[in-house]
């Protein structure tokens, strides 16, 4: 190998392992002893034991699952519990109405009496992880066909899940780890009784709305605080007056000390979803096809949405949680692919691979194990490609932004399963499908909107997919007709669009009857028979192409892991609980632009529009903010410290997360990362890659001074060091 060559190795091998330690880790806790003197040179005080540890009590015992997206934690001796304004948002807005909109006015109890239950939501701790790979992986070979390989696992979860004690409060989960190369199974304990303590009005916690989100410079109490109850012997339990506040094992303290930058900082968590080993085909896919789709179909629903809710306050209140769903996304999208490109993401993998090629054939046991692999994800992934801009078509427009698709596909599922499996099923299962409709979709579901963006979809549809991916049906039904004219249609014969017609469509006794009179529904037909096209011409090759790359990326996930041995790995995240560790540090989001890592409320006063959606603020923030009144929560030099930035890597389900110091003190709320950086689920970088944070100082002004929570500040540990 020539001097040149030598280096440039030297140099992808080096970016390569950067990835893996430090900065852009995801770690699981119970894995952090290999990269503990690592986190202690970058200024931790800790060891890696008062982080994790089984045997007593440890930071991690306060980090909890907020129902199934979100972090939370517990900040005091009776369960109080700090998270995100939005990720409390679906539980506030279900308590909120016109007359009482805690969403808009915000909401303060003055006594545990005036808490409010929070139904559906749920709060998890972790108790343990157990790696069970050798378990899991029992009778698993290397030559087995995919489909073999997960039928053997799926029944040895189920043997090992059947042997352990669980019930409604307590289970176990086994997870796959680096691609199904390992399996951990984790005990958890679920609280059911969480209630509404305190949550600044939306023009604290949602300040800056949708122009603000994913963006740099901003000013976000984005805060709510919950708390868990147990019963009396301080076991989980169902809602009662009876029940009292749980008794956690540990509960954090808060440091109000001024972060200077490079400052160690921790941010433990519940990260969704990562694709951090994906192929440089795979990436590309994304950048170019899928996320270009998204963001197409996102924005003309959104469109249609804003101009609706602009003109009505309680359809405003009924449409806020699916339009900030909607809109986080597709904000995200158009950023992602943006950073991929920018940094050359694409470029990075495919360097990264002809190095893992370079050494592979260096070492020829492991050659001959994995020589096939790349190779063959590399023609799978052109096989894909002709499928993949019309799947993220297809599933955004009738499986997600449009809701009454939705409503006739699940219907039909009912219908398909009936007829295969007989009227006994029907009536075994219909009220499962009615509820999960009348909860899941038919909740927040208003027709006049839905019709709306069914007409702008329609034509996004069938301008950007072939024709041959169309359904005659649908076809047929805009044949001489517009977008309008069949969604006034549709939407004014079919039953579908209201929930006392569903509930009467569930009421009939038999399948027969059920499915008699869906196929009379002009919704029924038109979208199932689109289904059925998308699920013959689409899904299904999609789908055994994909089986075949998801065996395959498990064998190039094992080879990485061998051909660099000495490099320490952390898993793509999966919701289960992280660790990652990182600094206070501003960015350069572009040439000649540098942004400091804090903001002030001199800057959120600087932003303010009186009556503005997104930029209002309350009058006793301007007050406080007029008299430079912040006591114990300002800065050395006077001002308030709003929000801050680390290089900690989060994603979606870190919101919520705590960010800890050096000693583990919470300092504030994980919430949101910089658009410039969002690509950091595919490609970390750690030049760009930015979390955002409410700082505590902020959060404790607005429950301190603001809502006057004496008993609440009574309950919190404060320090200032």
């Amino acid at each position: 190998m020539n001097k040149l060559k030598f280096l440039l190795v030297l140099l992808i091998s080096f970016q390569f392992s950067f990835a893996q330690t430090g900065e852009g880790g995801m770690w699981m806790p119970n894995t952090i002893k290999q990269v503990e003197k690592d986190m202690q040179q970058m200024g931790m005080k800790l060891n890696a034991d008062d982080i994790w540890d089984t045997s007593k009590p440890s930071v991690t015992d306060a980090i909890v699952q907020l129902g199934n997206g979100c972090t939370a934690e517990i900040m005091s001796d009776k369960a109080l519990l700090f998270t995100n304004h939005h990720c409390g948002y679906d539980a506030i807005q279900k308590m909120s109405t016109v007359e009482h909109n805690y969403l808009e006015d915000g909401f303060w109890a003055n006594s545990f009496d005036e808490e409010m239950p929070a139904d559906d939501l749920t709060v998890t701790f972790i108790d343990d992880i157990i790696d069970v790979t050798p378990i899991i992986l029992s009778g698993v070979t290397d030559d087995m066909k995919a489909s073999e390989r997960q039928s053997t696992i799926d029944k040895n979860i189920a043997t090992f899940k059947k042997s352990t004690k669980q019930d409604k409060f307590h289970t176990i989960n086994v997870k796959p780890f680096f691609k199904g190369n390992k399996y951990f199974a984790i005990k958890r304990t679920t609280f059911t009784d969480i209630r509404l303590v305190g949550t600044p009005p939306a023009s604290l916690g949602k300040f800056g709305g949708d122009t603000d989100n994913w963006m740099w410079p901003r000013h976000t109490a984005d805060f709510s605080i919950f708390r868990v109850y147990a019963n009396q012997n301080n076991e989980p339990a169902e809602f009662s007056d009876t029940n009292k506040p749980y008794t956690p094992k540990y509960s954090l303290k808060i440091n109000l000390a001024d972060l200077e930058e490079e400052d160690f900082t921790m941010v433990i968590g519940f990260p969704g979803r990562t694709t951090e080993y994906l192929t440089s085909f795979a990436v590309k896919q994304k950048q170019d096809l899928a996320n270009p789709a998204r963001v197409k179909v996102r924005e003309a629903t959104l469109a249609v949405m804003d101009k609706r809710m602009a003109k009505d306050e309680s359809l405003k209140l009924k449409l806020a949680s699916k339009h900030a769903s909607l809109a986080n996304y597709w904000k995200f999208w158009i950023g992602e692919s943006q950073g991929l490109k920018r940094f050359k993401a694409v470029e990075a993998k495919q360097d990264f691979e002809k190095d893992f090629t370079n050494r592979l054939i260096q070492k020829p046991a492991l050659n001959a194990k994995h020589e096939k692999v790349l190779p063959r994800l590399k023609e799978l992934y052109a096989a894909k490609e002709p499928y993949v801009a019309v799947q993220s078509y297809a599933s955004e427009i009738f499986g997600r932004n449009i809701d009454l698709p939705s409503i006739a596909n699940i219907m039909n599922m009912l219908v398909k399963r009936s007829e295969t499996q007989g009227d006994g099923f029907y009536k075994a299962m219909k009220d499962r499908f009615k509820d999960y409709i009348l909860n899941n979709t038919v909740k927040d579901f208003d027709a006049g909107t839905d019709k709306e963006v069914f007409a702008a979809l329609m034509e996004v549809f069938t301008k950007n997919v072939d024709s041959k991916y169309i359904s005659k049906s649908l076809s047929k039904a805009l044949k001489g007709k517009t977008a309008s004219a069949l969604a006034d249609d549709i939407y004014g014969k079919s039953k579908l669009t209201s929930k006392e017609n569903i509930e009467a469509l569930f009421a009939l006794e038999t399948s027969k009857e059920f499915a008699k009179a869906l196929k009379k529904d002009p919704a029924y037909k038109l979208f199932t028979a689109q289904q059925k096209v998308l699920d013959e011409k689409v899904s299904n090759p999609l789908n055994k192409i994909n089986e075949e790359i998801n065996d395959l990326m498990g064998k190039f996930m094992k080879a990485q892991m061998e051909v660099y041995s000495d490099k320490a790995f952390y898993p793509d995240a999966n919701f289960t609980m992280r660790v990652a560790y990182g600094r206070v540090k501003g960015f350069e989001p572009r040439d000649g632009v540098f942004y400091q890592p804090r903001t002030h409320l001199s800057g959120a006063i600087a932003k303010y529009k009186p009556n503005d959606l997104e930029f209002d603020l309350p009058q006793n923030i301007i007050d406080l903010y007029n008299a430079k009144d912040y006591g114990r929560y300002a800065s050395k030099n006077g001002t308030l410290v709003t929000d801050f930035l680390a290089t900690n890597h989060i994603t979606g389900g870190n919101s919520g997360s705590p960010i800890l110091d050096k000693n583990g003190y919470h300092i504030g709320l994980a919430f949101d990362g910089v658009w410039e950086g969002v690509m950091e689920d595919v490609y970390y970088r750690p030049e760009i890659a930015r979390s955002i944070h409410v700082k505590d100082n902020y959060v404790l002004l607005i429950i301190d001074k603001l809502a006057h929570c004496d008993h609440i500040m009574k309950e919190l540990t404060i320090v200032k060091e």
